[in-house]
């Protein structure tokens, strides 16, 4: 039996397996990175930014900071960097380090790190290790099910665009559900540095691929987690492995055929629930599809609220890296919390800095800073740190 030790979910840190065969050295690309992070090529930058960009000089070159708190390139961060014009790397940097020191630091400044935005909240697969298998959740007449319009969404990205790089279009449902997602995709084009999309590829059509290849997508996450048609279906139920495999070679061909010059990295990451799943298989049977093949760590939160309460006194990370905001408007700081005990307020009464920095979100905080998360629902059932 795993102890609650070996339970902690560290999000600083959240790939258990990560294979990228295409990866520019990394002492080649630092001194690459060097040459651009000198002041007379930073005048794009504000002071505050500026300042970053020395944090992130001193940890690439000079090692000064304590390895915990190190700002380090990790290989999916090259791979990002290795698809971004020069001109756009010292500001990618800024924001990575917001993304990774800051919650580390436990800094707070104007904006999240990193923005989740859910198109829907409707899914219509039942993996084993998700919520929408709760269901009480996956009820529609319960409310928790919807889809997000396109007018929220471009609020929320009018908002965003300039300040936050860091975007995910995902969170409890299958963003391809989403009646407005081609529309939605089309509204970010050349706005994000970082924007990413996870869909089960289940309704990956021809049209949903132009419009992914065509929109402001830096990363198309496919999540998948098998390489055989019987584990595959065990742990993504109502889904077909062959189903899958035929759209992203679908996707493959679409973007070489017609978007020949697209920088979009793709991945197929899985989660890691069992032994029976092997990186080296998945690796066999995706890795001439896509770019990476991932596994990301198992977390229990299919259903957070009937877990024990556990005695993890650590702060939880994603209270300083990401915020959540759910299909209908609100806020919420994590999706562990996948029916919104914690909801801190709502887009359509404040703008994202004030819902960032309100008093609902700070108390939280503070509770976690106090490490007294245990008296927090569902703080005091999960595991993630």
């Amino acid at each position: 039996m795993k102890t609650e030790k070996n339970n902690i979910y560290n999000k600083h840190n959240s790939f258990f397996k990560f294979v990228d065969r295409n990866l520019e050295n990394e002492k080649k690309l630092l001194n690459r990175i060097e040459g651009l992070l000198n002041e007379d090529k930073l005048i794009d930058l504000n002071h505050k930014e500026k300042d970053i960009i020395l944090n992130v000089k001193k940890d690439l070159y000079k090692n000064n900071s304590p390895s915990n708190e190190r700002f380090k390139l990790s290989p999916n961060v090259v791979k990002e960097i290795q698809t971004l014009k020069n001109d756009d790397i010292p500001r990618y940097l800024v924001h990575r380090y917001r993304y990774e020191i800051y919650p580390l630091k436990k800094i707070i400044d104007d904006y999240p790190p990193f923005l989740q935005i859910e198109p829907t909240s409707i899914c219509n697969y039942r993996c084993v290790f998700c919520y929408q298998t709760d269901n009480f959740f996956n009820k529609r007449s319960n409310g928790f099910m919807g889809h997000m319009t396109l007018d929220m969404f471009k609020k929320i990205i009018d908002q965003a665009e300039g300040v936050i790089e860091f975007i995910s279009i995902a969170s409890r449902g299958e963003p391809l559900m989403c009646p407005e997602i081609n529309k939605m995709l089309e509204y970010t084009c050349g706005k994000f540095l970082n924007l990413k999309i996870n869909t089960n590829a289940s309704i990956l059509s021809e049209e949903k691929s132009h419009a992914i290849l065509k929109s402001g997508i830096k990363t198309v996450v496919f999540s998948a987690d098998a390489a055989d048609d019987e584990l595959y279906s065990k742990l993504r139920v109502n889904g077909k492995l062959s189903k899958i495999l035929s759209n992203i070679e679908k996707f493959k061909k679409i973007k070489e055929t017609h978007y020949p010059d697209s920088n979009i990295i793709t991945r197929v990451s899985g989660v890691k629930i069992n032994e029976k799943q092997k990186l080296d298989d998945m690796e066999s049977y995706w890795g001439g599809l896509v770019d990476q093949v991932a596994f990301v760590n198992y977390i229990p939160w299919e259903n957070v609220y009937g877990s024990p309460i556990n005695s993890i006194n650590t702060p939880c990370s994603d209270l300083w890296r990401r915020m959540f905001v759910w299909w209908d408007g609100k806020i919420n700081p994590c999706d562990v919390d996948y029916k919104s005990f914690l909801s801190t307020g709502n887009i359509l009464n404040d703008n994202l800095s004030k819902l960032w920095r309100s008093n609902n979100y700070e108390k939280i905080r503070q509770k976690h800073l106090k490490n007294i998360r245990k008296s927090i629902s569902p703080c005091n059932k999960c595991s993630v740190v």
